[in-house]
């Protein structure tokens, strides 16, 4: 890679909760709280969303504003695709966890023959599908999209509208492939809080799961190495952060908070470690709602968090980029035989 990129995903069509499309300018502010230019020092790129259709009535209550949702996730996956194939690493900011899927689309579009892992750190799996969901919002649904499953084993909904059939099988083939990634090549990180398909599929497909507790039993490092060699066969990896993988006490403005979740510290300590892979190629950062907060003290707590992971990508940019520096001096040095 030769630089960074940032990629702002200002929506909230897939949340709950109002108030997830402002966290991305949330955390902008909260840089500036801090005299920090991060995001001046690196060139962003904002997908446009429709959140105009927030003010109208969510008529697929299996699977609400898809139709909005699937522009999202064409134009994201398009940027990540386009962004990476030029040699650059996004980090993507978005409002809320339904983008994660167009996300994984632009990063698979870009390395079509190579083996896709994906590290999601959340307290939830956000493993369901119209099918299944007991909410309709579709940030509970991103992976499930990736993978290309309907868990019809675990069906809870009847899906008598035919128009949520079509859009929901366009977001599972964004980019003409499906699946993106395989349940072996997925890892939970921080998980706990899940509805009965979502552990079942868990169960059913053996998909990998950390625990906090059991990161608290061993090292943060040990956990990591573990999870980075449980992927070795993958030659790419895509990281997704949602900020309610941390406590419930410490991040008040996020849409779903959840107790008994990371610390700080065990956060930072998590993200330096698996950030520092080579083969790490995205990076998402998402669900910070300033609505739900006081005087955007969450984002000013996770700001410190975010540009360390940057920092952290940052290193392993400039390595590739010296790598490349030396490849090309050893090239031009060579003598002619004659």
């Amino acid at each position: 890679m030769k630089d960074i990129c940032f990629v702002e995903v200002k929506s909230e069509l897939g949340a709950g909760t109002r108030g997830a499309s402002l966290g991305v300018d949330a955390l902008k502010i909260a840089s500036l709280h801090y005299g920090d230019y991060l995001f001046g020092k690196y060139k962003s790129h904002e997908i446009r969303d429709s959140s105009r259709l927030l003010y109208r009535n969510p008529v697929r209550t299996h699977a609400k504003r898809i139709r909005g949702i699937e522009k999202i996730f064409g134009k994201l996956a398009n940027t990540v695709q386009k962004k990476l194939q030029a040699n650059t690493l996004p980090v993507v900011v978005s409002g809320d966890h339904s983008s994660a899927g167009g996300t994984i689309a632009g990063v698979k579009m870009a390395f079509p023959n190579k083996r896709l892992g994906v590290i999601w750190i959340d307290a939830h799996a956000d493993l369901h599908s119209p099918y299944t969901t007991p909410s309709g919002n579709v940030h509970g649904m991103p992976l499930a999209t990736a993978l290309a499953v309907d868990n019809l084993d675990n069906q809870r909904n009847d899906l008598t509208d035919g128009d949520i059939q079509l859009h929901w099988e366009r977001l599972k083939n964004t980019g003409g492939i499906r699946p993106k990634i395989a349940p072996g090549d997925l890892i939970f990180v921080g998980i706990r809080d899940l509805e009965s398909p979502e552990t079942n599929y868990i169960r059913d497909h053996k998909v990998a799961v950390h625990t906090v507790q059991q990161l608290r039993e061993q090292s943060v490092k040990k956990k990591c190495q573990e999870m980075l060699a449980y992927l070795s066969d993958c030659e790419v990896l895509y990281i997704s952060f949602d900020i309610d993988s941390l406590d419930a006490r410490l991040v008040p403005g996020t849409g779903t908070p959840v107790d008994n979740g990371l610390t700080f510290r065990e956060a930072e300590l998590l993200l330096q470690h698996l950030l520092a892979d080579p083969r790490v190629v995205c990076f998402e950062m998402t669900e910070i709602n300033p609505l739900l907060d006081e005087k955007n003290h969450t984002a000013e707590q996770v700001y410190p968090l975010f540009k360390k992971a940057v920092r952290t990508l940052e290193k392993h940019v400039k390595k590739g980029k010296a790598k490349v520096r030396t490849k090309g001096s050893m090239e031009g040095s060579g003598r002619g035989a004659d």
